[in-house]
């Protein structure tokens, strides 16, 4: 059996070509092999989300269509919140998804996976910590509500629009000097785990820490389909690329690298 894990997808959005990005996305759900037997979505799968107690963002009909024909079929589906999408309440869950809190950790195929978004983890600015503190604030999550949607989603997807676009370059990712890495460190030494899979840096990275675990971070949607495949058979944690071609009958075969 094998599991996936996506993460950085930024639904929605409008940098590049968001109609070919969530295309992408919903291919590569259609894709899963049979022997798919979990998804993983660490965060920011969306670029901005809130719902309401009675509405939830309009669109995305196909990734929930796709999500949802995954569970019908018994492949389980788990998420994660990242700081784009921080305010999901019930709706996934009503869908059928479960709800990770990071750092999780979990055995898979007699492996033991630490798992996360990524943000926040580890001895973050102190300014980014009072941030994050904000958002996942009762309090601002109450105020935020009473906002129309119409004002609410415009200043919701301008601010992470603005974000986004204020880091255009690529990250270079610092390995021990990042907070990331140095939490793994930490974490690894208390706890007996195997391997580390986060996202929110938008880099791809394949390192091993000095006790031998894997880390594993993953990049953006923008530009490209990054995902990674753990195969319970062989141990195997592999970095893939998914490019979907869509044949004259109508489906998709995945062609990875």
């Amino acid at each position: 059996m094998k599991s996936y894990f996506v993460s950085d997808v930024h639904l929605g959005l409008k940098v590049g070509d968001p109609a070919d990005r969530e295309l992408r996305f919903v291919s590569f759900l259609q894709s899963l092999p049979q022997d798919a037997e979990a998804v993983y979505l660490l965060g920011d799968i969306w670029d901005f989300w809130y719902e309401y107690r009675d509405v939830v963002p309009k669109g995305y009909v196909r990734v929930f269509a796709a999500l949802t024909a995954l569970m019908d079929r018994g492949v389980k589906v788990y998420f994660f919140q990242g700081n784009h999408d921080v305010w999901t309440y019930r709706y996934f869950e009503e869908l059928g998804m479960t709800r990770l809190v990071q750092p999780y950790v979990v055995e898979l195929g007699g492996r033991r996976f630490c798992l996360g978004h990524g943000d926040g983890l580890g001895p973050v600015p102190v300014g980014y910590r009072i941030l994050r503190g904000v958002f996942h604030s009762r309090v601002t999550q109450t105020l935020f509500s009473l906002l129309h949607p119409w004002l609410a989603f415009r200043f919701g997807n301008g601010w992470s629009k603005n974000n986004r676009l204020s880091h255009e370059q690529e990250y270079e990712f610092r390995g021990a000097d990042e907070p990331l890495y140095r939490f793994a460190e930490e974490f690894a030494s208390a706890n007996a785990v195997d391997c580390f899979v986060f996202g929110h840096y938008h880099a791809d990275v394949r390192m091993n820490l000095a006790c031998g675990a894997e880390f594993h971070v993953m990049k953006d949607w923008i530009s490209s389909s990054p995902y990674i495949c753990f195969d319970s058979e062989t141990g195997e944690v592999s970095h893939r690329n998914f490019s979907g071609i869509m044949t004259s009958g109508g489906s998709f075969q995945n062609s990875e690298k």
